[in-house]
């Protein structure tokens, strides 16, 4: 049997550097698929913390509608970093945050940030 001169190993190298390729893809995968899904629940808490507001600012029960807001972000799993919704006002903007975690790529502290906005009296513009 006659062999091919300076082949051998060839097909090791090639499939190990496939195997490392997949690997970085699935953990970019990964890494991607945990950061939209703390930016739905930063945006489900920020969404849930304006319309506290502006419940309170509709029907106001004595509570500060930054107060009701932060509580309803902290319920959902979020910090409320910023709330333009002051009493007397006809609308309630407030600002999320929501921790990410550990990436698998991208080392370092990440967050997940959401706007949300609500008013009184249906004015959707």
């Amino acid at each position: 049997m006659r062999r091919c001169g300076g082949q051998d190993g060839s097909v090791t190298v090639v499939a190990a550097a496939v195997m490392a390729l997949v690997a970085v893809l699935t953990m970019g995968a990964a890494d991607v698929g945990k950061a939209l899904v703390a930016r739905e629940h930063a945006q489900a808490a920020a969404d849930a913390a304006a319309l506290a507001a502006a419940q309170e600012l509709a029907k106001p029960t004595g509570r500060a509608p930054a107060e009701l807001a932060a509580e309803y972000a902290a319920r959902n799993g979020a910090t409320l970093t910023h709330c333009v919704c002051a009493p007397g006002s006809t609308e309630a903007v407030v600002e999320t945050r929501v921790a990410v975690g550990a990436l698998l790529l991208v080392p370092g502290a990440h967050e997940a940030v959401a706007v949300a906005r609500a008013t009184v009296g249906g004015d959707a513009s």
